[in-house]
C-alpha cells in the first residue's frame, strides 16, 4: 500500500465516521424507511455492508454486533428510542421505491 493509498483510506473512514456521527446522533430523527425510500439504503445496510467488509478482512462478525457498530447502541435500544411504526404513506413509498428499483 502506497502513502497515497492510505492516505486515500484514511480520508475514507473519516467520511465514514462523520456519516455514522450524521446518523447516530444528528439525525436520530430521519427514519430507516425514509432512508430506503429516498436514498435505497439505510442504517441496516450500513450494517450489513459493515460485517461484509469485516468478513472480507477475515474478521467474524455477527449481525447485532454490526449493527451496534452502526446504530452506536444494541439495535433494540435503538429502536425503543427512536424508531417511529411506519405509516400507511411511507409503506406506500416504500412499495414505489422498490417497484421503481426493480423497474
Amino acid at each position: 500500500m502506497t502513502d497515497t493509498d492510505f492516505e486515500t483510506t484514511q480520508i475514507e473512514a473519516a467520511a465514514f465516521r462523520r456519516l455514522l456521527q450524521h446518523l447516530m446522533v444528528e439525525r436520530t430523527d430521519v427514519q430507516n424507511i425514509d432512508l430506503m425510500i429516498n436514498a435505497g439504503f439505510c442504517r441496516n445496510c450500513l450494517s450489513d455492508w459493515y460485517r461484509e467488509a469485516a468478513e472480507h478482512r477475515g474478521i467474524t462478525m455477527t449481525k447485532d454486533e454490526a449493527r451496534e457498530a452502526i446504530y452506536g447502541m444494541p439495535f433494540a435500544q435503538w429502536k425503543a428510542e427512536h424508531q417511529k411504526d411506519a405509516t400507511p404513506e411511507q409503506l406506500a413509498a416504500f412499495e414505489a421505491a422498490q417497484r421503481n428499483h426493480k423497474g
